[in-house]
């Protein structure tokens, strides 16, 4: 079974990665770089997994490797693409095909992290002006007696449980086959056909659907759930162990270029927080960034 990840964390379970020593330059920043291509950005991915990625490259993962392609001096950017289960890291990074993953949680040990390009949350997405909008916990005794959509196994099933509102809960699956289901999708159309009253998923999940559904939701990240399960992560990009010059070469990209970043994450749903849980919001006026020739403009 292949995994719609995201729903758990926004990367899947990987296994070990194995790493060969090889040499390359940079030629923007300069420096000896293990393994990495000087000519092309080489990015490890999911061909089904949107809003990440998918194999028409209309993920916010590929805008992001768009853009910093540019900023790098490559020349194209590839894909070697492999499922976000077990294995990914070993069969892409591992193997040498690829040089980054994109996203990947900041302190896992199966790769190099660099610095956090964004951090992002669990979220409650409920219909605009209605009687839930407004809700900025699970605890909230609004709740009570609705029937909310949570996927099974995930921080927000253990705050609902808490809460002692599972009896009324809509489970949906953490594992699925994602050529043929997307649990974040349904959850986001039963909302719509209000067969649930409020939904619960990984925050780049749950803006983006809410966003391509055409209805007026809102979103709210889930900061303020108290003791248990983190609801909270930071996103790094992962590479290879050996890889030191280009996770600094990856480092100082992302922090020239934070801003321009975020744009690119907000334009597809995904809901920013700062280091003390405050939105990080499109700046007024300002133009998404350009990243790259098809760049997608997310739609339904």
């Amino acid at each position: 079974m292949r995994a719609l990840t995201a729903l758990a964390f926004g990367i899947a379970s990987l296994s070990a990665l194995a790493v060969s020593p090889a040499f390359a330059q940079d030629r923007e920043f300069g420096g000896e770089i293990e393994l990495v291509d000087p000519d092309t950005l080489r990015v490890c991915a999911d061909p089904n997994n949107m809003p990440f990625s998918n194999e028409k490259e209309e993920g916010f993962e590929q805008a992001v490797a768009r853009f910093l392609a540019g900023k790098l001096g490559r020349t194209a950017v590839s894909y070697s693409y492999f499922p976000q289960v077990t294995g990914f890291v070993r069969m892409t990074l591992g193997a040498n095909v690829c040089d980054v993953i994109i996203s990947y949680p900041q302190g896992d040990e199966l790769v190099q992290n660099t610095n956090a390009y964004y951090r992002t949350a669990y979220a409650l997405v409920v219909p605009k002006g209605g009687d839930l909008d407004g809700i900025d916990t699970i605890a909230d005794p609004r709740l009570k007696g609705k029937r909310v959509g949570v996927v099974a196994g995930t921080p927000p099933a253990t705050f609902l449980a808490k809460a002692g509102l599972m009896s009324k809960a809509k489970a949906y699956q953490l594992m699925v086959d994602t050529r043929y289901e997307n649990s974040a999708k349904a959850m986001i159309d039963d909302l719509g056909k209000g067969e649930i009253d409020a939904a619960l998923l990984w925050g780049p999940l749950a803006g983006y659907y809410a966003k391509v559904s055409g209805k007026d939701y809102t979103v709210v990240p889930l900061t303020h759930e108290g003791r248990g399960p983190a609801t909270t992560y930071r996103i790094t990009m992962g590479v290879r162990v050996a890889d030191q010059e280009w996770k600094r070469t990856l480092n100082r990209v992302i922090q020239e270029n934070q801003g321009a970043i975020d744009e690119i994450l907000l334009s597809y749903g995904v809901p920013l927080l700062d280091e003390q849980n405050r939105p990080i919001v499109s700046k007024a006026g300002a133009a998404t960034p350009d990243a790259g020739a098809g760049a997608p403009t997310p739609k339904g």
